[in-house]
């Protein structure tokens, strides 16, 4: 069985740019894509902040753009998800429903995947008045009325940054008072255009054909429901990182994001890390590029010292 130089998991922006660094470097890399190939941004419509695009770019357009690059270089693609791993012993193995691979040094660039509401209008309405990352589409909902889920500290973050465009930010939380730290939760609370429902889940989301126009909203302690009007609905319950391959294999912090060593080494010579596996902090497509170039370029040295060797 012929035993690749590298092989990357995941297709998003820090998996394909690997490949695209990987393969310039003379690696001919194998890239399992997933069943979701492409990551977060296949589920993205307009893409404004990636740079080189002054006119925007829609999601699949620009991971279609990336894959393309990486395969102009010699990059092969290998469809469907990745069901287990061997890095006990090598050359590594990769094994997908359909077939077996053998490699030198891997990169996991599995990502993550935002935690969902599973309401009635969430799915249909993603990218369409949807969103789970308002860094990403704020801009989006300027002068508009704004609702956030959550009421943990990355939910307090999203509002504020939120009540810079749109006209007013509602935070819906069930509880009565707020799981986000207190200094995140008194800023949201005193800020003049952010408004509290106490008590509170959203129970459907209402459109039309384009976009969302308002919310469902149920009261949990005497059960009344209301429609609130809604221009941008920001799901803020967290990320959950595509990490339950690797347990008991590598490192994890306490939400099960993936540890390096510095640079994009884990513990295992020879595996890697790149972008939202380990990122929960910044979380945006160009950061996972510039992961997936650091992992690439920190597998290349890495077999170089061992054919030095």
């Amino acid at each position: 069985m012929e035993t690749h130089e590298v092989v990357i998991l995941g297709s998003g922006p820090a998996g394909l740019t690997a490949a695209i660094y990987s393969a310039r470097a003379g690696l001919s890399p194998v890239v399992v894509e997933g069943l979701s190939s492409g990551g977060q941004l296949m589920n993205t419509t307009d893409v404004e902040n990636y740079p080189g695009f002054p006119e925007g770019v829609q999601g699949p357009e620009l991971m279609e753009l990336f894959r393309k690059q990486a395969a102009r270089f010699g990059a092969a693609f290998v469809s469907g998800d990745v069901t287990r791993v061997d890095f006990s012993e090598r050359p590594f193995g990769v094994w997908t429903d359909e077939q077996e691979l053998r490699a030198r040094s891997v990169i996991v660039a599995t990502g993550a995947s935002p935690r969902t509401l599973g309401i009635p209008g969430e799915k249909e309405y993603a990218g369409r008045g949807v969103s789970y990352c308002a860094t990403c589409d704020g801009f989006f909902f300027r002068d508009q009325e704004i609702v956030v889920a959550g009421g943990g500290d990355t939910a307090m973050e999203e509002a504020l940054f939120l009540a810079r465009f749109g006209s007013r930010v509602t935070v819906v939380h069930r509880r009565d008072q707020l799981r986000a730290s207190k200094i995140m939760g008194d800023r949201v609370v005193e800020h003049e255009k952010i408004e509290v429902l106490w008590n509170s889940v959203v129970e459907e989301v209402l459109g039309d054909d384009r976009k969302v126009n308002a919310l469902r909203v149920r009261n949990v302690v005497d059960g009344e429901t209301s429609e609130r009007p809604c221009g941008g609905f920001f799901v803020a319950i967290g990320h959950k990182p595509n990490t339950d391959l690797f347990k008991g294999i590598l490192a994890m912090d306490g939400q099960g994001y993936l540890v390096v060593q510095g640079g994009s080494a884990t513990e295992i010579p020879g595996v890697f890390v790149a972008g939202d596996v380990h990122d929960h902090t910044y979380r945006q497509a160009v950061t996972a590029s510039g992961a997936g170039c650091r992992a690439a370029i920190d597998c290349e040295r890495w077999l170089e010292v061992q054919d030095a060797g």
